[in-house]
């Protein structure tokens, strides 16, 4: 079982929540401070986004980090509500580029047969993808086009790590909907994962 995450005193969730404002407001001092606070929490993010990946990977936790960070900069006119929103961003930005670099570099391995994804976020990365991270994507893209909120509380608590009340938060729903919701899902996901065909590099 993952150990138990550190949860941020009320206070620094607070400041972290107004340097966002006042980054969204065009402080650009906001922004160099409010990287020292968050970094190590992008960092875990990270950390989980590529467990079980390669140490050849082109990229590592600290890159991955970078080029989310980038972007997340680059982002206009988002109207940041809380500290949970902030990480939800960040954790879609790192599985968009890690698909973008399996993609391009024809990760999944050629005669793949079918995919094992298991659901428990305690147990299971989701770089656990031999052949799972472009299949998962592709379902999980599936998903969203007929149930955009279950897909995007597996988003969140698969990809982004948040918790049942932290994903409630960002989607301004109650912990009990979060759980229907993340129950719909992985049955659904681990359905359509076993009807995909082989694909191959």
């Amino acid at each position: 079982m993952a150990p138990a995450r550190v949860q941020p005193r009320p206070e620094r969730r607070r400041h972290v929540t107004t340097l966002l404002v006042n980054w969204m407001d065009g402080d650009r001092a906001a922004m160099d401070e409010l990287l020292p606070l968050v970094y190590d929490e992008l960092r875990r993010l990270a950390r989980r986004q590529m467990a079980g990946e390669s140490k050849r990977h082109v990229l590592q936790p600290t890159a991955l980090v970078n080029e989310a960070f980038l972007r997340l900069v680059d982002i206009h006119q988002i109207q940041w509500r809380n500290r949970a929103h902030f990480f939800a961003m960040a954790a879609r930005l790192m599985r968009r580029i890690l698909v973008e670099h399996a993609r391009a570099r024809a990760f999944q391995k050629r005669g793949g047969g079918a995919v094992h994804v298991t659901f428990d976020e305690n147990v299971m990365t989701p770089a656990d993808m031999s052949p799972g991270l472009l299949a998962l994507d592709d379902a999980l893209e599936a998903l969203g086009l007929v149930h955009e909120r279950k897909a995007r509380v597996v988003e969140l608590r698969y990809f982004g790590g948040l918790s049942v009340e932290e994903t409630g938060a960002v989607l301004e729903v109650s912990a009990e909907t979060v759980m229907r919701d993340w129950k719909f899902a992985k049955t659904w996901l681990l359905r359509e994962l076993s009807r995909q065909p082989k694909r191959r590099a």
